[in-house]
């Protein structure tokens, strides 16, 4: 299966492997002289031509199933770093390659009758078939056995009569299911539907067209893969889907139930065809599709624990998929075949080389397909975004994968990301992380937040001089909003004994210091607490004496919506009746009425990560079957009762947010449609943003860590409730800071590990972006290192002459 490439990777691995310049085999590395592979697609060809190439003794058979001028899909991307592994492992076939390329760099977004192009992305192409070709007389000519129209014997059988055996035998592998149980492979299919076509004419674009019919969203992906011959005139109407105009690969997507609302699950699939051709006319030119051999489908994500068994080894789709709008198998599979043959090349036996490859590639493919997964996720979802100016649903669309980012389409295109700034409304020369946010009557210069951050390091509940520093530092570094930890409304919701509190008249004087500190030191930055109870997590040691884990002594008892310990070993928590609700309800008060006295600006309920209000919400931590449990609307009960007390003592004027966990990560816990109205729920009654983590809500978790991997559940939240969010988790550079809220993904962004490593991370943020302006103020003491230091010179002199002899 062939898909698109929408951008190159930026920073991406460079696929260059100079051991492969020299085809003179290491007397040290693996040496298969019997090889047996499995499909003849591109990364089983090129696997072969490399073998061979390397050592021209070996024997190399390949099976393929269908004939020589069978192909499946039309266009073939490869990206600049793949071509450079090409490059310098065979340069033969990186000239034929070269010579029938398209190349173009803009991408063309259709929005409800408005296009946006964006350019300098650097794309090149050619036909499948084409590329076929070019391997077919590469092998032939290395004298590598082709065998077409055959199946491939069992693998096992391969196995046992050749040194090496290489299943590159696609999504549907037979080697795969043969050996399931030691590859344990993963297959997930997705809710769109799509097809793979072609139209007789080249696009000057890579384009993506919008179209929202009366069934639902359809989506067309289109590039050129032939331009028009030389001699083509513009009368000469074309014959078919290559030829003399050129020719395009074109890809219509929906979600499954627009495809089955439009009728194409009951027609034939060349009446679909016929019927996207018109619905895409005017993208199309009025030209028709062609198809080879096409049908709808789903696409299928395929992940494997392993890729290699005894002297078996999975390459490319075999081994893994990553979704068409992002990477195409091709690439990913011709990039499989250099790493392979290196390895065999690098290492003394096939168990070490099939070891190296797999380490190599996996971390590698791993990046490719959580970027494939956002994409593939927001096309699924495109519905959600089609209310955004146009200007923002092209950049969003661009940066979906969140591989390309603000700074780098700047790289590329300068004028599209200025027209998008503009359009978000940053003045000139002002970043998006820059421009004002107010939330009720509050008015942050900038949109980022340091993350609430435990310490454990308070005694008897009361914040010292360890948080005024460490609260003080970030104020002066910058940050619109500083948050403290989370501060426990009594000495029994304490996670540990080094937490904070606000459950006397001393904490709260202790807490005043640092507010005023902020405000007086720190003019423009505001100070949020954070009120929760620790529930079914508390009374357990600190961080780094063992996360989670009971004291040793002196432990406490524990109060939850149910009797369910937080893990083996846990204490477990006695199920709250309803007067000890009501008795938490009145400490939360208290707390929060302490707040406002010490000078808190904003105010949030920490509803997530497994404490006691979070307790309630989840399914898999509240078992009760009073009113309290149950439904969601029963979950949502006590936190809402306690966020209404909250908000009845906390200033009108003064806003309040709500952190919750969107997912649970776990079977049967809370999901992102729960997370939705949750929010919904809590915006009802009053609150000004929701804060959105994920998970730490129950032990048997399993979460999917990544770059900035809790900011899909904020970007739902906040295009399906209107509701402002917070986005937190693995943001990591100011680049993603920009990237997500000129995508309009997130309103402000919270981060909390790069302001543990650099306390004046926003006010480095500006300088490195050179901004000056009112949505950051360096403290007058610190001015003077508002500029980069200068290193020493590493740049030698330029020759000045060119002296003959």
């Amino acid at each position: 299966m062939e898909g698109t490439v929408t951008v190159p990777t930026p920073g991406a691995r460079a696929t260059a492997r100079p051991a492969l310049t020299n085809p003179q085999p290491s007397p040290l590395t693996s040496h298969p002289l019997k090889v047996a592979i499995i499909g003849g697609g591109p990364g089983g060809l090129y696997a072969a031509a490399l073998l061979k190439r390397l050592d021209p003794a070996r024997e190399i058979t390949v099976w393929e199933r269908n004939a020589p001028d069978d192909t499946f899909g039309f266009g073939v991307v490869l990206s600049d770093e793949t071509l450079g592994g090409i490059e310098h492992a065979d340069p033969e076939v990186h000239a034929a390659l070269q010579h029938h390329f398209v190349r173009w760099d803009d991408i063309d977004i259709v929005h409800r009758a408005t296009r946006h192009t964006s350019g300098g992305h650097g794309f090149a192409a050619l036909g499948r078939r084409r590329l076929l070709e070019i391997l077919h007389h590469r092998c032939r000519a290395l004298g590598v056995e082709l065998r077409f129209a055959s199946e491939a014997p069992h693998p096992a059988r391969l196995a046992a009569s050749h040194d090496l055996v290489v299943a590159a035998d696609g999504v549907h592998s037979t080697t795969r299911d043969a050996y399931a149980q030691v590859f344990r492979p993963h297959v997930a299919t997705h809710r769109c539907r799509y097809i793979w076509l072609a139209t007789d004419f080249a696009f000057d674009a890579f384009r993506f067209d919008i179209a929202e019919t009366e069934h639902g969203v359809m989506q067309l992906h289109a590039y050129p893969y032939a331009r028009p011959s030389p001699d083509h005139h513009p009368s000469t109407r074309p014959s078919g889907p290559q030829n003399q105009s050129g020719a395009s690969t074109v890809i219509v997507e929906m979600r499954e139930e627009v495809w089955r609302a439009a009728g194409f699950d009951d027609i034939d699939p060349q009446q679909s065809i016929e019927s996207c051709a018109k619905i895409f006319a005017e993208a199309l030119r009025g030209r028709p599709l062609h198809s080879n051999k096409s049908t709808w489908t789903t696409f299928r994500t395929v992940v494997n624990e392993r890729w290699s068994h005894e002297n078996v080894v999975l390459l490319g789709d075999a081994a893994h998929t990553a979704h068409f709008s992002i990477g195409s198998g091709t690439k990913l599979a011709v990039e499989d075949a250099l790493a392979l043959a290196a390895c065999l090349q690098e290492h003394p036996g096939i168990p070490s080389a099939l070891s190296a490859y797999e380490e190599e590639r996996k971390p590698v493919v791993a990046s490719t397909q959580r970027a494939a997964r956002a994409s593939l996720e927001w096309f699924e979802n495109i519905a959600r975004y089609l209310g955004q100016p146009p200007r923002q649903f092209a950049f969003n669309l661009l940066t979906r994968s969140r591989r390309v980012t603000h700074d780098n389409l700047r790289l590329r295109d300068a004028g599209f990301t200025e027209s998008v700034e503009r359009a978000f409304g940053c003045p000139p020369g002002t970043p998006p992380m820059f421009t004002p946010f107010r939330l009720r009557g509050l008015t942050l210069r900038n949109r980022v937040v340091v993350s609430p951050m435990d310490m454990y390091s308070a005694v008897d509940g009361l914040p010292g001089d360890f948080h005024l520093v460490h609260l003080g530092a970030r104020a002066l570094g910058g940050a619109g909003l500083v948050m403290t930890e989370m501060v426990c409304i009594s000495p029994e919701g304490r996670l540990t004994p080094g937490c904070t509190g606000l459950y006397n008249g001393k904490q709260a004087e202790a807490w005043r210091r640092i507010t005023d500190f902020v405000h007086t030191r720190a003019p423009g930055t505001a100070i949020g607490v954070q009120l929760g109870h620790s529930g079914r997590k508390g009374s357990t040691r600190l961080m780094w004496e063992g996360i989670d884990e009971p004291l040793p002594d002196g432990n406490w008892p524990l109060v939850a919506a149910s009797a369910i310990p937080y893990k083996p070993g846990s204490q477990t928590p006695r199920e709250l009746s309803r007067a000890r609700l009501t008795d938490l309800r009145e400490q939360f008060t208290a707390a929060a009425w302490r707040a406002a006295r010490a000078g808190f600006d904003l105010l949030e309920l920490h509803c997530a990560h497994g404490y006691l209000l979070s307790g309630f919400l989840s399914p898999l931590t509240n078992r009760r079957t009073d009113a309290y449990g149950g439904s969601l609307q029963k979950r949502l009960r006590f936190p809402l009762e306690v966020f209404d007390a909250v908000r009845g003592v906390w200033p009108q004027e003064r806003p309040m947010t709500v952190r919750i966990s969107a997912t649970d990560w776990a079977e049967g816990g809370t999901g992102a449609e729960d997370a939705v109205e949750i929010a919904r729920a809590f915006a009802a009654h009053g609150a000004d943003a929701i804060d959105v983590s994920t998970g730490q809500v129950v032990a048997e978790e399993h979460p999917e860590f990544g770059r900035s991997y809790q900011t899909p559940y904020a970007d739902r939240i906040r295009h399906s409730t209107g509701i402002p969010v917070i986005a937190v988790g693995a943001i990591s550079s100011w680049d993603d800071v920009n990237s997500l809220l000129l995508a309009g993904r997130a309103d402000l962004c919270a981060l909390a590990r790069p302001h543990l490593y650099d306390p004046n991370w926003t006010l480095h943020a500006a300088a490195e972006q050179s901004y000056e302006g009112p949505g950051v103020v360096w403290p007058v003491p610190y001015r003077a290192g508002s500029r980069r230091p200068r290193t020493g010179r590493t740049d030698a002199p330029k020759p000045r002459l060119t002296l003959g002899t």
